[in-house]
């Protein structure tokens, strides 16, 4: 896979945080993200990477103009956000990364709290801050618990700090830690790598944490098409959906430790079924089965030996009981919590 890479003028040669944005497109989103990470209150020496994903605006030609101590890596073809996060970390000589999304922007104290949460812990540990929506500044989550189905449920209580996962548009792990997980899982391609992620860390052992103090902002799915609820309900794309749904059962099967994690797969796959004919019959979208629901039911028959083999390997690795992993679970059926309160999602 073709690359050109900009070495940044004048970063860092020892910095303590790498902070790592993929772009795609991104030529409207930068400056906010850019300028958030330049303003941190912090006298730890930060080092910027952006990976740009054969963008087809300016982006890489601002990012050279206007930031030029920002290595730059730029794609000759569009790889996805797995491995354009993986290039990244590769590329990091921090001690800390944070990932962090184009569409996003840090408080100011937020890469010095992390900081500090990281120092206390024995251990390495994965951590997020509290995601804040860019136009109403309401609270969207601190991490996330999950269903019995791997759908995300949003973490609102401000006494709890573990969590199941945090999503990648502000994800921050040492650079060993994320070295010893094997990064992002690069047959994901986008959507779900953050669960996986952290769903591996945490089968080792390694805390999964959200902090309270501090945050970003978050124009949630400026990038990659909806997935936010509004007032015309919740709005998605096909791409992300079919994305979501696949990787979500490939989670599933990997990750969800002992014997129960056959009915818990083929009930997930029922109700996917069930889901994918009722709105097809709904929307009157064919396609919509075909391109979102069908990949998803189809692994694991299509990908019994890949699955079967890392489940092997993943489930050998791990070090905490079941009903540790379970208790980031909530038991309610999150999909059906949606439908009761925005009802059919807008699926384009």
């Amino acid at each position: 896979m073709a690359m050109v890479i900009h070495p940044g003028l004048g970063a860092p040669v020892q910095p303590r945080v790498s902070v790592c944005i993929a772009n795609f497109d991104g030529e409207a989103l930068l400056p906010d993200c850019i300028a958030s990470v330049l303003a941190q209150d912090t006298d730890a020496a930060i080092e910027i990477l952006v990976h740009d994903d054969a963008s087809r605006d300016r982006s890489v030609e601002l990012l050279r103009t206007h930031w030029p101590q920002v290595h730059v890596i730029a794609s000759e073809e569009n790889v996805g956000f797995c491995v354009g996060n993986n290039r990244m970390v590769a590329a990091a000589a921090g001690e800390f990364v944070l990932l962090l999304n184009n569409d996003a922007a840090l408080q100011p104290d937020a890469i010095r709290q992390l900081l500090a949460e990281a120092e206390r812990k024995n251990g390495p540990a994965i951590l997020t801050l509290p995601q804040y929506d860019w136009d109403t500044g309401a609270l969207v989550d601190r991490g996330c618990l999950l269903d019995p189905f791997f759908n995300p449920v949003p973490n609102l209580d401000p006494a709890r700090d573990d969590v199941a996962y945090v999503i990648g548009a502000c994800l921050w792990c040492p650079r060993t830690a994320w070295q010893s997980l094997g990064g992002f899982p690069e047959w994901m391609e986008s959507i779900g790598e953050d669960l996986y992620l952290c769903g591996l860390a945490r089968l080792r052992g390694m805390p999964v944490r959200a902090l309270c103090t501090s945050g970003y902002r978050h124009r949630q799915g400026a990038t990659f098409g909806g997935n936010r609820a509004g007032e015309a309900g919740l709005r998605t794309s096909k791409k992300r959906r079919r994305l979501s749904e696949r990787n979500k059962t490939r989670a599933l099967e990997i990750l969800t430790p002992g014997n129960g994690m056959w009915p818990l797969l083929a009930t997930h796959l029922l109700l996917l079924v069930l889901e994918g004919f009722v709105l097809s019959l709904v929307k009157r979208d064919r396609d919509l089965w075909q391109d979102v629901y069908w990949p998803a039911i189809s692994v694991p028959a299509l990908e019994d030996t890949m699955l079967s083999e890392l489940r092997r390997e993943v489930q050998a690795t791990r070090t905490i009981k079941a009903n540790q992993w379970f208790a980031t679970t909530r038991w309610q059926l999150r999909k059906l919590m949606l439908l009761m309160r925005h009802g059919t999602p807008d699926i384009r």
